[in-house]
């Protein structure tokens, strides 16, 4: 008998626990939603959530909103944690517009940063509207935004996409992709 017929096509498929558990759902979000539209969209959305005006949101936003347009998670986070430096002067940006749509009197930011290190329950009480205010403005902006980034971001991912297929076709692998 042969070495060969040892192994059974059975045997081969069957899949190890850490195949199943860990390598498989890693490898299914690394590679969940690569076509160009589907990044540019992951761009867009991931942008627009890493900007949303209430700090230590987004994370959550980006995995929850990611989770159920089925974006890549990797990618999506990758672009939420890119925007943190101007995270916080888009969030300034959103309450001062929310102060202009609710013809609100502009307030005082620095209050606004000492309250919230000494005083959070005072903070919450007094700047409560605001945030709501600038949670309104963000949610009016959001879809131009999103609309914007993904028509910037559609003919570059298209573009990487045709010349990854280019160099692809010119220089074949050697063996497939697992």
């Amino acid at each position: 008998m042969s070495t060969d017929s040892v192994s059974t096509p059975a045997s081969s498929s069957r899949r190890t626990f850490w195949q199943r558990r860990v390598r498989d759902p890693i490898v299914a979000q690394l590679t969940q939603g690569i076509t160009p539209e589907k990044i540019a969209l992951t761009v867009a959305v991931g942008s627009a959530l890493g900007l949303f005006p209430i700090l230590g949101t987004t994370t959550l936003l980006c995995f929850l909103v990611g989770l159920a347009l089925r974006l890549n998670q990797p990618v999506i986070q990758l672009i939420n944690q890119a925007l943190w430096p101007v995270h916080i002067p888009a969030i300034f940006w959103c309450v001062r517009l929310g102060e202009r749509l609710f013809g609100e009197p502009p307030v005082n930011l620095r209050l606004m940063g000492r309250l919230l290190h000494q005083h959070p329950e005072a903070f919450f009480q007094q700047f409560g509207a605001t945030a709501v205010h600038a949670i309104v403005a963000w949610v009016i902006i959001a879809p131009f935004y999103v609309a914007a980034i993904y028509a910037i971001a559609l003919p570059v991912m298209r573009s990487i996409q045709r010349v990854k297929v280019e160099a692809i076709a010119a220089n074949p692998p050697d063996h497939p992709v697992p």
